[in-house]
């Protein structure tokens, strides 16, 4: 595996693996990697010849006060398990690399519509960030797929919409969320839970769940579950900031006759804030 900073560097190896006729797969992470993003590496290898995973730490996605300067930087570690999982390229690009006019004179990235409501609502401009910074990844890797976790499922669904917008010729792959023994959503920051609050942190993943049952047995009582949820949940120590039962395909309102349907959640427990779904076919 290769550990790149240069754009001029990547994007020459790339177009020597189009020389050779292989596909490219882009897995964008901020690092602290866990055995969730290497999932996502595997994924990404069932879909093409070529895998590169960029590790940048988005200072455009982080609001004030949030942990920007505490998250977590690991790259000898991350470098070691994307060498282990067969990465083919660790993008490690540089503040410059990503915004060579800087971030206050950077052209931004927005979709409107999904963005306005759960995260986007709760964390203003995150979503700017993030399709901003997923959109300039694109235009250096220029890859044919690029891989994101299901855990982030409004992330998903905007650089979906953002790609189709925008006409980009990259596929979208939705990857499962990969959970602990005890159901927890693999995350980078659960290392900010203490030791009891890890004991308590499943709790959110088992009510999605117990919601999700609920709806495939025909329940459609939205509302009621979703306060009998919440009540839950801030019972356990979560202060959360939503919990809703939603159409899957857009985060819209769903009808009774609705046939898929994601209950997604997001809180903080301690000094973590932790999001997970279910998404339900019925």
């Amino acid at each position: 595996m290769e550990v790149i900073q240069s754009k001029e560097e990547l994007q020459e190896l790339i177009a020597a693996w189009r020389d050779e006729d292989e596909h490219v797969a882009l897995v964008p992470t901020m690092g602290n990697l866990h055995q969730g993003h290497g999932r996502l590496v595997e994924i990404a290898r069932e879909h093409a010849e070529r895998v590169v995973v960029s590790v940048y730490v988005n200072p455009t996605q982080f609001g004030e006060g949030e942990d920007f300067e505490e998250y977590p930087r690991t790259l000898e570690r991350d470098t070691r398990r994307l060498k282990h999982v067969g990465a083919d390229v660790l993008f490690v690009p540089d503040d410059d690399t990503v915004y060579p006019f800087g971030h206050d004179c950077a052209t931004v990235v927005s979709v409107p519509g999904l963005t306005e409501n759960f995260c986007g609502a709760v964390r203003p401009g995150h979503f700017d960030g993030v399709t901003t910074v997923v959109a300039r990844l694109f235009a250096i890797v220029q890859p044919e797929v690029a891989v994101f976790g299901q855990k982030d499922y409004q992330q998903q669904l905007v650089i979906r919409y953002m790609t189709e917008d925008l006409s980009l010729p990259i596929r979208i792959i939705t990857a499962a969320t990969v959970r602990e023994d005890d159901g927890l959503a693999m995350s980078s920051r659960n290392a900010y839970l203490t030791e009891e609050e890890r004991l308590v942190a499943p709790k959110l993943h088992q009510v999605l769940e117990q919601i999700g049952a609920r709806l495939q047995s025909g329940d459609r009582d939205f509302a009621v579950m979703e306060q009998e949820g919440a009540d839950e949940l801030g019972a356990a120590g979560f202060k959360l900031d939503y919990l809703a039962i939603r159409r899957a395909e857009n985060l819209t309102q769903p009808d009774r006759d609705c046939d898929d349907l994601v209950v997604l959640a997001a809180g903080k427990l301690g000094k973590a804030r932790l999001i997970d779904n279910v998404v339900v076919t019925v």
